[in-house]
């Protein structure tokens, strides 16, 4: 299984310096091929979001980025190669360990917001190199907090329980019948991509839960979508282009990238291949889905309110259609945002406004407005339902509680 990446010198390279007889130089380009690959690797892993701390300006890679969970928040640790407070003194066979059985080099239990439940199907090959580029970073001394647990929880013991329900160490297995592309799309996809830390369901105790496979899943109050892109699936109606272009560019027909899965885009996926690309969205593009279920129709005297709301604050940009402006504005008819069965993005969205991240081969701002100080919460539930069962939508009602619900936590979270 190869990374694809074109900046990694080829053979040819090698051969050269072989013949002119440079046997320490042909060494030299061989790690530096190592660590270039490991660079690309750790790119498709998105691994410098999660450790750094964004929110405060932090040192790439230097950790110390809260992230919520609805048991605590844990804190990311230092991946520089730090002595006293990063992974100066960890081996190879120390960072495997992490990877791919959720364990730290003294042998203690990791937390599963660290995604080893995903990342233990990555090649010991890939996480070498991952391991050999993270070496090459500049040590930075970087305590970060302790994480914010109840106990029995901040005993890291009380994982083994967890991880007896939820992990098993695995290795990819490719599919035989299967072609190269998918499979290498399935193995970014489940591997270092993780999508289903996000895009996946999860149970009262925070695992997978398997049948809700990629059918969509709630993260720090944002709801990330169905992505299962065969019949059915939330985005059945993108072509292979279009997820290439959402991932790669960061602009496409039916939406672009914002908040979390604009981190991605912007840290991670617009710098992987073309071929990779491909290769995620020929493996989405398999996956179908069960039929959706029938909603109860809005009530009439809603339906009309929420109408009349749309055309006046909405209409402009989205179209009075919902087809909205491709590549611009988003259209709203068939959008796995609108119709999701948790409404939280849409919710979000609508009150507090959002923007699209700016990558770099579409740096340009596009932006909606946040609309919670012109509506109400009845208005913005009149709203959000129309728009779910306007055009060829099908989704349920939404009630003011629920709108309420996500205004107040905007406001405690501002």
């Amino acid at each position: 299984m190869t990374d694809g990446n074109p900046n990694i010198p080829a053979i040819g390279v090698v051969a050269f310096v072989a013949a002119l007889g440079g046997t320490d130089i042909i060494a030299q380009e061989l790690n530096y091929t190592q660590i270039e690959r490991g660079r690309y690797l750790a790119t498709a892993g998105n691994c410098v979001a999660c450790h750094t701390d964004i929110e405060n300006d932090g040192i790439p890679f230097a950790g110390g980025r809260g992230l919520e969970t609805p048991f605590g928040i844990i804190y990311s640790q230092n991946l520089t190669p730090d002595d006293e407070t990063g992974i100066g003194h960890w081996t190879r066979d120390d960072f495997y360990r992490a990877m791919n059985e959720g364990v730290d080099r003294h042998g203690e239990h990791l937390y599963p917001a660290f995604p080893y439940v995903y990342f233990t199907i990555v090649t010991r090959e890939d996480v070498d190199a991952i391991y050999e580029y993270l070496r090459t970073l500049e040590p930075v001394q970087s305590v970060v907090p302790e994480n914010e647990l109840p106990f029995p929880l901040d005993v890291r013991q009380s994982l083994l329980g967890w991880k007896t329900l939820f992990f098993e160490e695995a290795e990819f297995v490719p599919d035989p019948d299967q072609s190269e592309v998918w499979n290498r799309g399935r193995y970014l996809v489940d591997g270092l991509g993780h999508c289903g830390a996000c895009h996946t369901g999860k149970n009262a105790l925070g695992g997978d839960q398997e049948d809700e496979y990629l059918r969509g899943g709630t993260l720090e109050n944002w709801y990330a979508p169905n992505i299962r892109g065969g019949l059915n699936g939330g985005i059945s109606h993108w072509e292979i282009e279009d997820i290439v272009d959402f991932l790669g560019v960061g602009r496409a027909r039916h939406t672009a990238p914002m908040q979390r899965m604009g981190e991605v885009v912007g840290l991670s996926t617009q710098y992987l291949t073309e071929g990779d690309l491909e290769a995620i969205a020929v493996y989405l593009k398999s996956l179908d889905d069960r039929a959706p279920e029938v909603p109860d129709p809005v009530d009439e005297d809603r339906y009309q309110a929420g109408k009349a709301i749309y055309f006046d604050n909405c209409a402009a940009c989205h179209a009075a259609d919902g087809s909205g402006v491709p590549y611009i504005f988003a259209p709203l008819d068939g959008s796995n945002k609108v119709t999701a069965e948790d409404p939280s993005t849409m919710l979000r969205v609508i009150l507090g406004g959002a923007k699209a991240e700016p990558t770099d081969l579409a740096p340009g701002p596009l932006a909606m407005p946040p609309f919670a100080w012109k509506l109400t919460d009845e208005q913005i539930a009149d709203l959000a339902s129309y728009m779910r069962q306007a055009w060829s939508n099908s989704a349920g009602a939404i009630s003011p509680d629920a709108v309420a619900d996500m205004r107040a936590y905007l406001e405690e979270h501002r």
